[in-house]
């Protein structure tokens, strides 16, 4: 743990020398995703970006295009959330410029959106992809009006949407059934 920590903050110390004042304006919920960053280096700039209960619904609700979007609901403290999101950020650079959107949305407590959900986001390279919503907010109803099958009762949980087509995945996902989750959408 301790070499972690001191890994991670050297690499906080390096990438602090050259970081870039890039911030790209998350607001627009309604018709898009969060956009994956062009480079090839992480985006080291976090914006905090929350939403409501509501937001988040009109932003799960079928779009008219010929996107998919992949929305991952975790929480920095899930030990399968973290050991997944590998997976999700290889598949990010394979579909690079195809129309996949992928956002990740954090259930962490409010009082660890500043800390921990930040230094997630830019140790992954995810500041852009990341969205917080306060999960004590969350009304049963919200699981029954955007889901089939999850209640909330546990994390990870990503949801998949290509026009009226959906897939719901509880539990963390290998690097094979991401891959064959993505590919039924073609």
């Amino acid at each position: 743990m301790k070499k972690l920590v001191l890994a991670v903050g050297l690499l906080a110390a390096i990438c602090s020398c050259n970081k870039k004042e890039t911030v790209v304006d998350n607001t627009d919920f309604a018709t898009d995703s969060v956009t994956v960053p062009e480079t090839n280096e992480p985006a080291l700039i976090y914006k905090a970006v929350e939403y409501s209960p509501a937001q988040i619904s009109d932003f799960l609700a079928e779009k008219d295009n010929d996107t998919l979007y992949v929305t991952n609901f975790f929480a920095t403290w899930c030990a399968p959330c973290m050991r997944e999101i590998p997976h999700f950020k290889e598949k990010m650079q394979e579909l690079k410029g195809q129309p996949v959107k992928f956002t990740f949305i954090s259930l962490d407590q409010k009082t660890d959106w500043p800390t921990d959900v930040k230094n997630f986001a830019e140790i992954n390279g995810l500041t852009q992809n990341v969205v917080l919503l306060d999960g004590s907010l969350l009304q049963p109803d919200f699981f029954s009006t955007n889901f089939k099958n999850w209640d909330g009762s546990g994390i990870p949980f990503t949801f998949m949407r290509k026009r009226g087509q959906t897939d719901e995945y509880m539990s963390m996902m290998t690097k094979e059934q991401l891959d064959a989750k993505i590919d039924s959408f073609k």
